[in-house]
């Protein structure tokens, strides 16, 4: 939870902020764009009645009024006043954009904490929940799905739209010979990410178990920012080249090739880690110098057996009648190998876009904070703590706490 303290001060005409302890001028210009009125900003959508890019680069601020300790009046030099509400600004100051921080896991880490029961994921209460659990630890483990043909489907609508690809909506996993992917084998699946070789990547794998009579084809998942933890302390110079030169993958059968290339080791804008395009039957070797391809190897080798060691790798049987969700760069899957003529291992497999459980976790909060304030206004209402004259004062200051 970020601390945000603005300071208002009318007599140098400057608006600050200081988030976390750390101090940050609100430059006029940036503050400019931000107006709230309803002439220039639509309240349903948020989206702008004007074109930001045309202010004037030199635009100043002439005159600060404080009107509560987070609403102040702004006049510019371009002849522009308006009230500002400056908690507003708090999502400008919010890294994870309003999601939960990554907490990174190891083996050892208590799985209860991944699973959730698929009824609880018909109320917004509870999707919220499992989406949070998802958000924080890049996987969720969804009990007692259907076992069904398409019940992966109906899973993924909850939290996204599918995405199609070449696959289809959805993908069947059973042995079968001559397969277009050593996914419908019985053999060993080390740690990867799936479909490296698209962009962009599929962001969330959903795998769902209509059937499992093998004794091995145990499922595998591992948290690639546990594990790069670790290769960065261990080798920082092959780390900072996993992050830079770009590998190529490829997959091809004969109705499609597809080719893409991008580094190893992914980062978002602001170059926090996010995980990894890891996949050993797909990736080739970037040509470089010898010795720097020398320490790019060590690094992608150090990469793979820290992937695979216990200390960061759980496996555990996937059963019927469950459904594994995961971030498809940061939490990595895999499965042991099996002897199909033990019985049939079937599972289905769809793919969503990462954004999409954040935008609706998102949007479920709002709905939460909204519906909250609103009883704690009827509350207050009900129990004469104000009268009908200090009503819409009180609305004010309870959608500024919200």
């Amino acid at each position: 939870m970020q601390q945000i303290d603005y300071i208002i001060n009318e007599a140098n005409a400057s608006v600050s902020a200081t988030v976390n302890g750390q101090h940050y001028p609100l430059p006029a210009l940036w503050l400019r764009e931000r107006c709230q009125d309803s002439e220039n900003l639509d309240k349903t959508t948020k989206q702008r009645f004007f074109d930001p890019h045309q202010l004037d680069e030199n635009v100043s601020l002439i005159k600060v009024e404080k009107k509560h300790n987070t609403r102040a009046n702004l006049t510019f030099s371009d002849g522009y006043s308006g009230e500002y509400d400056l908690n507003e600004f708090a999502a400008d100051f919010d890294i994870w954009d309003g999601a939960p921080n990554d907490v990174s896991w190891k083996s050892d880490v208590d799985k209860s904490l991944f699973h959730v029961d698929l009824t609880t994921l018909n109320s917004e209460e509870g999707l919220l929940k499992g989406i949070e659990i998802f958000l924080t630890y890049g996987v969720l483990i969804v009990d007692n799905v259907p076992t069904e043909s398409d019940a992966v489907l109906e899973v993924a609508n909850l939290f996204g739209h599918v995405r199609e690809t070449n696959f289809g909506k959805y993908f069947e996993v059973f042995t079968r010979p001559n397969s277009n992917d050593l996914a419908y084998r019985s053999v060993p699946l080390g740690p990867h990410t799936d479909n490296p070789y698209r962009n962009p990547m599929p962001g969330i794998q959903l795998l769902h178990c209509l059937e499992n009579q093998t004794t091995e084809g145990l499922s595998t998942l591992v948290d690639s920012l546990s594990v790069l933890e670790q290769l960065k302390k261990e080798d920082p110079e092959g780390f900072a080249l996993l992050c830079k030169v770009p590998v190529r993958y490829r997959h091809y059968d004969s109705d499609i090739d597809l080719i893409e290339r991008r580094t190893m080791i992914e980062s978002d804008p602001s170059g926090r880690i996010t995980g990894i395009a890891y996949s050993p039957r797909l990736d080739y070797l970037p040509l470089l110098q010898n010795d720097e391809m020398v320490i790019f190897h060590r690094a992608r080798k150090r990469l793979g057996q820290l992937l695979c060691s216990p200390e960061y790798e759980w496996r555990f049987r996937l059963e019927p009648g469950q459904l594994q969700m995961f971030h498809n760069t940061r939490v990595l899957h895999g499965r042991t190998g099996f002897d199909p003529s033990e019985g049939r291992r079937h599972l289905q497999g769809a793919y969503i876009d990462i954004d999409a459980p954040k935008g609706r976790y998102n949007a479920l909060k709002r709905k939460h904070r909204s519906a909250c304030a609103n009883d704690d206004l009827e509350t207050k209402s009900t129990n004469g703590e104000f009268e009908i004259a200090n009503t819409k004062a009180t609305a004010e200051s309870v959608e500024m706490r919200g």
